[in-house]
């Protein structure tokens, strides 16, 4: 697949109603689903805040997602996801940027990403825009 020139990604805010398509991006770009991926559970998240979703088309198909959210404490970004065959062309880039944008403009002053540590292509991303591992946290997590 040819790359498409930067002009053409479109980075926008999603909508509860394309939820169904974001699941399907999520599984398509290999992401480990968790007890959170259902449409129910991402419209909720949308449309209760303070959660928001950029989305990434490139000649109006989706290509990618990401979730970001502002605690009043710090930012955080959740599911980054890019469609296998649009890697590479700087839209996870893209997004990260963006939502830096919309995230300093609400007051966050520190970001935290959750990241798969078992998919190295994503640890090595994340290294890559300037986020460290910070070996002093850990993340526990419980199904409720």
């Amino acid at each position: 697949m040819a790359e498409p020139p930067a002009s053409e990604v479109f980075i926008r805010e999603g909508r509860p109603d394309e939820a169904e398509t974001v699941l399907t991006l999520w599984r398509q770009a290999g992401a480990t689903p968790s007890v959170t991926d259902s449409v129910a559970d991402l419209r909720h998240a949308l449309e209760q805040g303070p959660a928001f979703l950029l989305l990434a088309d490139v000649n109006s198909l989706l290509v990618g997602s990401l979730i970001g959210s502002f605690d009043g404490w710090r930012g955080n970004l959740y599911r980054l996801a890019v469609h296998p065959d649009h890697r590479r062309r700087g839209i996870a880039r893209a997004l990260v940027a963006e939502a830096e944008r919309r995230l300093a403009a609400q007051g966050a002053k520190r970001i935290a990403a959750i990241v798969e540590s078992d998919h190295p292509w994503a640890m090595g991303f994340w290294a890559a825009v300037g986020y460290c591992h910070d070996p002093r946290v850990v993340r526990f997590v419980r199904n409720l």
